[in-house]
């Protein structure tokens, strides 16, 4: 891991965070169609993008197929889980256990083994990040949980996916571009289908907030599938985790759902998982 990559998946894990906290925090009340308001936003900037990229190369196109059918998955379990759960509680869970799965599947089918310092760099980010999950005074609705554990496991084989695929295209961009605005049409046609014009109109209400939060998505995304042909994909999965520390932070501050020391003691264990990694 450079500097270079270290500090922009760093700005990844940023920006993820701020678009969930924004998705958590939207007025609707509907975390299923405001998430589908962010990916109809994402799809419009990838839409947008498509003639600056150009098109990957052939052989990335088997990954992007299956990666869109995946992230259908992704959003249905992420909604779920915010309409259950915390964000201080959910995000971490789902983004906390995922590198771990993300790991062994590396090293299964890509047969990417983690030096002895990047598996540690790995369990500390992951212990860190779980713990300020589960420290709290009040106990989580277990369906959250399960929603959460549901959505890290797929986080956890979309990484792998877009991982390979973007190796394959020969252009990190150009496959990110694409596969955001590609799932997002199924599933802003199951959306519809499900639940209607209501949700058409739910939608174009939300532009705005739809169009910032898709901005965080597609850029987030772009960034880490360009560290994943630089540097090892267990990695760069667990380090974009960070993000957990700034969404624990705008869950305190923004959403009001508190912070204290032991998700302090947290964030230490990712910051000392992180310096593993890099150093």
């Amino acid at each position: 891991l450079t500097l270079a990559v270290t500090f922009a998946v760093l700005g990844a894990g940023l920006l993820h965070a701020g678009w969930n906290a924004l998705l958590k925090s939207a007025p609707g009340g509907d975390p299923l169609l405001d998430t589908a308001t962010v990916v109809a936003g994402s799809g419009a900037w990838g839409l947008v993008a498509i003639p600056f990229v150009g098109a990957p190369d052939a052989t990335a196109w088997i990954f992007m197929v299956v990666s869109v059918v995946i992230h259908w998955a992704y959003y249905i379990t992420l909604a779920q889980a915010y309409r259950t759960g915390d964000l201080s509680f959910a995000y971490p869970l789902m983004r906390g256990t995922a590198p771990l799965l993300a790991t062994v599947l590396g090293v299964v089918f890509l047969r990417e083994w983690p030096t002895p310092q990047i598996a540690l760099g790995i369990l500390l980010i992951c212990a860190g990040i779980v713990g300020i999950a589960f420290i709290g005074r009040n106990p989580h609705p277990r369906a959250a949980a399960l929603f959460a554990f549901a959505n890290a496991a797929i986080i956890a084989v979309y990484t792998l996916v877009d991982g390979a695929g973007a190796r394959a295209s020969g252009n990190a961009a150009s496959y990110a571009v694409w596969l955001t605005f590609l799932e997002a049409i199924p599933f802003l046609f199951w959306i519809r289908a499900r639940r209607g014009r209501g949700a058409v109109a739910y939608i174009a209400r939300g532009w705005r907030r739809g169009l910032v939060g898709g901005a965080a998505s597609l850029g987030a995304y772009a960034i880490v599938l360009w560290a994943m042909t630089r540097a090892p994909i267990a990695a760069v999965a667990a380090l974009r985790e960070t993000s957990v520390l700034f969404a624990a932070l705008i869950g305190a501050v923004w959403l009001k759902e508190g912070l204290g020391w032991p998700r302090l003691a947290g964030a230490a264990s990712v910051v000392a998982g992180v310096a593993a990694l890099k150093l």
